[in-house]
């Protein structure tokens, strides 16, 4: 790890920025959300993004993930760089290369576990019988093996956001990002589903990049980013 981060070529990463800065209008005021960030995601680790409400974190996971385009400086994802593409080349990249989980839990209330997943892959076009085998393997690796066919109002709160990772991991991204998904958890179900993220990066190899306030998370991160006032503060890599 310790020699990735030193490299100074960007190869080894799945996701780098240079010098990202985004601004927004409010009335006569203009907004620093993000000044000169530059970050750097290793392909298969689990990367925090930390900070207070306001510090930019946020708006700095939107960028990595194509949901928003920077004012300037550049986001590069597998040596592309996206912060150019047009909005459909966007769209496309999110389909294939993306996942999302969010701070509310935003799966289907009507469908069960099963139906929030296979639902997510037929969108994606994958055949019925491929719907169904990958549907039962990623509940099963949410530890939702036998509670896949219960409705939301059957599962608690962390079991719904197990079921928004299922999904989000479903279609077999490169990278998953997730906006602090633990924010409307307990902290004992929040470490659950932190844990679980690093598991997936461990054992199944997925990218994970991560927005969270919560200090208690920070010791199971591969790499934690802290940012203050739209600047990185500070940057931590383990071992």
């Amino acid at each position: 790890m310790k020699d990735i981060k030193d490299n100074k070529d960007n190869t080894g990463f799945i996701i780098w920025t240079e010098n990202l800065n985004k601004e927004f209008q409010s009335g006569r005021e203009t907004v620093h959300a993000l000044r000169n960030v530059n970050v750097r995601v290793v392909p298969g680790k689990f990367t925090i993004l930390r900070g207070r409400s306001g510090s930019g974190k946020t708006t700095l996971i939107n960028l990595l993930g194509g949901l928003d385009t920077p004012t300037s400086g550049k986001v590069f994802f597998k040596d592309m760089e996206i912060s150019k593409m047009p909005v459909f080349k966007r769209d496309e990249l999110r389909r294939k290369e993306f996942g999302f989980v969010f701070q509310s839990i935003a799966i289907i209330s009507i469908m069960s576990a099963y139906e929030n997943v296979e639902f997510g892959l037929r969108v994606a076009g994958y055949s019925t019988a491929e719907r169904k085998k990958r549907a039962e393997e990623c509940l099963k690796l949410v530890g939702l093996g036998k509670r896949m066919h219960h409705r939301a109002h059957e599962l608690s709160g962390g079991e719904q956001q197990r079921v928004a990772i299922a999904r989000a991991i479903a279609h077999k991204p490169g990278v998953v990002f997730a906006d602090e998904p633990t924010a409307e958890l307990d902290t004992h179900t929040g470490l659950q589903v932190v844990k679980l993220f690093k598991t997936l990066a461990e054992k199944e190899g997925i990218t994970i990049v991560m927005t969270t306030h919560d200090p208690s998370m920070m010791e199971v991160a591969d790499c934690v980013y802290t940012l203050e006032d739209g600047e990185v503060a500070d940057e931590q890599w383990a071992g």
